[in-house]
């Protein structure tokens, strides 16, 4: 979490600072329209700035992955550029629009034509600035029809109850809107801007957003990282409604355990992420994986795949991969979010019988498994691959039976918590919750708490 704050208040102050360099007697603004000059230029700024940004990261990079800690920190970094992109755009339509409104109002006194910030608009010499003059009323009129829309699709995306199918649909409109209101900053960005550093940024980050844009409507995201998997395997656990899914896949990459893929089962809905529930082994190209019904779409899994169906799938993402040295690791999976914890336990399984491992010699493990629901066959099959994974201990709790899994319990089965690495995966509330405990024992969390952050909107 600490590197996409990081990145992101970085992003803002850059876009500030250049903007305060080629606009160095901003602060001696003296009147509300002078004000209006200067703000109209700087929110816009900002605002397409972190529309851009969150147009790249909507192209799943992977360059920036291992930095910003993996894709699901990556999606929440998109998602708080696209909530700033909204604030400062609507703080741009406020400034261009309300000072009017109070001149409307008899609450400003209309200023003298000419007046503002004192720079001046000389005879325009400049056959690209001309041309740009030429274009404003048109900006202008595209932009702002285009910023209602704009809001709208946003809001739309933040909103948890929206159904996915038709985020899925509507969001991606966001790209066509980008590429208009990419045309109404450069038309209406202050011509002198382009000579400086704040000009380059802005031109290279408008450049990156839209081809970003264009692959996003021409449905290109992950192009190169797509495989063809055909589902061999169905198993159904009734007592906990999972589904588990086998499938060869002769063209993927590989994966390390702990990372997920997207699967498309239906165009219509777009692609879902899945935890990829088992080891990577060359000589035998098969993926597995573990579903919950938690909504519409993971409900008619069961119905809508078959033995021998085809599926997109794209990948793999994620750091959620175990890479410590601690002599301890703690891991906590609960309900579905036992998944990556299968992984690694069939990869380990997988090492001992090759005669080698990738993790530190004498590494303990505690798996502690927390669910509300209960199927003995898939309890079974957990055990069964703790025991053949060597140096795992496993803890099953059944809420009912067992109550509920806290900080507490976990620090009295493990003497030796302080010197390890804690792995959570499952409800984002409990993982919050387990973190705010250990810190307030001096446990750190910032250092050694890994968590998966799977909330994709």
């Amino acid at each position: 979490m600490q590197n996409i704050q990081r990145t992101f208040w970085a992003c803002l102050i850059v876009l500030t600072l250049l903007w305060v360099a080629a606009e160095p007697r901003f602060y001696q603004a003296a009147t509300v329209f002078e004000w209006r000059l200067y703000m109209r230029q700087y929110t816009g700024l900002v605002a397409m700035g972190c529309m851009s940004f969150a147009m790249i990261l909507a192209m799943r990079p992977k360059w920036p992955e291992k930095w910003l800690g993996g894709l699901d920190k990556m999606y929440r970094l998109h998602k708080w550029f696209g909530i700033t992109a909204l604030i400062f755009a609507i703080t741009h339509w406020l400034w261009i629009n309300a000072p009017k409104w109070a001149v409307g109002w008899g609450l400003l006194a209309r200023p003298a034509r000419g007046g503002g910030s004192g720079q001046g608009r000389a005879v325009i010499d400049n056959v690209v600035e001309a041309w740009f003059g030429s274009q404003r009323g048109l900006a202008e009129t595209f932009g702002e029809w285009t910023f209602y829309a704009v809001i709208v699709l946003i809001v739309l995306a933040l909103i948890k109850t929206f159904p996915y199918h038709w985020f899925y649909k509507t969001h991606r409109l966001l790209a066509l809107g980008y590429l208009v209101l990419v045309f109404h900053a450069a038309v209406l960005m202050e011509f002198a801007y382009w000579s400086q550093p704040v000009g380059w940024l802005t031109a290279a980050l408008l450049i990156a957003g839209t081809i970003a844009a264009v692959l996003v409507l021409f449905r290109r995201v992950g192009a190169r990282r797509k495989a063809i998997a055909t589902i061999t395997a169905l198993r159904y656990f009734e007592g906990i409604d999972v589904l588990s899914i086998a499938a060869d896949v002769p063209d993927w990459p590989g994966h390390k355990p702990g990372q997920f893929a997207f699967g498309m089962s239906d165009p219509s809905e777009g692609p879902h992420p899945y935890t990829i529930a088992s080891a990577w082994n060359p000589e035998r190209p098969e993926l597995k994986g573990v579903v919950k019904a938690l909504g519409d779409h993971t409900r008619r899994l069961r119905e809508r795949l078959k033995v021998g169906q085809q599926v997109p799938i794209e990948g793999p993402y994620g750091t959620f991969t175990f890479d410590d040295d601690c002599p301890h690791q703690i891991w906590v999976g609960a309900g579905v979010g036992i998944t990556p914890f299968i992984s690694r336990l069939d990869h380990m399984a997988l090492q001992s019988r090759q005669g080698r491992h990738d993790w530190p010699e004498g590494q303990r493990i505690e798996l502690f498994h927390s669910t509300a629901d209960v199927d003995d066959a898939a309890l079974a099959k957990l055990a069964a691959y703790a025991n053949l994974a060597a140096d795992v201990h496993l803890h099953v709790l059944i809420d009912a039976r067992d109550g509920l899994l806290t900080g507490e319990r976990i620090r009295r089965e493990v003497p030796g918590w302080r010197e390890a690495s804690i792995w959570f995966c499952g409800p984002a509330g409990f993982g919050d919750a387990l973190r705010r405990d250990f810190a307030r024992h001096g446990f750190p969390v910032k250092q050694r708490f890994h968590q998966e952050l799977f909330e994709l909107r």
